[in-house]
């Protein structure tokens, strides 16, 4: 997985009641865009988020 900043990133909910959560990268903590990633969500919370496979990256238009 790579992510840059500016990028969307869309964690599916794990059960049919848990909404989907997204936010933007912030900052790109591992080597050539591969994770951790500082996320802030859309509720303004920001944290270092290790993506697992419920995990997709919407990538900003260049």
């Amino acid at each position: 997985m790579q992510a840059s900043v500016g990028d969307r990133l869309v964690i599916h909910g794990k059960t049919v009641e848990s909404p989907d959560r997204s936010g933007e990268v912030l900052e790109v903590h591992g080597t050539d865009g591969a994770p951790p990633y500082l996320v802030r969500f859309d509720d303004g919370h920001e944290t270092l988020v290790y993506p697992g496979t419920d995990t997709v990256i919407r990538h900003a238009d260049a």
